[in-house]
């Protein structure tokens, strides 16, 4: 499904969009590698680590950049060494399909 995942297309988010159930956003977790999915259940990030501050920022701006392209923006934390990006769909309350659609995306590019 990661495959799948990589190379699909986030659909634009329309009023009365549902987020995944438990049991569905589990079984697309499982496709990920390095993800976590928050407590509650509406959110998952990954944190990647570096050696310095530039590539942390080459990170949050990659990030960024496949946002835009996806029209589906994550949240961004990044400073000396690391750079988390969390993805959400605030319309739906929760997670949908194009949270792990840009994960998936996030990590092709950096594979």
């Amino acid at each position: 499904m990661t495959d799948d995942l990589a190379t699909s297309t986030c659909e634009p988010c329309q009023g009365g969009i549902a987020a995944l159930d438990a049991d569905s956003a589990q079984t697309m977790m499982a496709e990920l590698t390095g993800w976590t999915m928050s407590g509650d259940g509406t959110a998952i990030t990954r944190r990647f680590d570096f050696k310095g501050f530039a590539k942390a920022v080459e990170m949050a701006n990659l990030a960024a950049w496949l946002g835009n392209k996806q029209g589906h923006h994550p949240d961004i934390a990044f400073g000396w060494g690391y750079c988390a990006v969390t993805f959400t769909t605030h319309e739906a309350g929760g997670l949908t399909r194009n949270d792990f659609i840009c994960a998936a995306r996030l990590d092709a590019l950096v594979a």
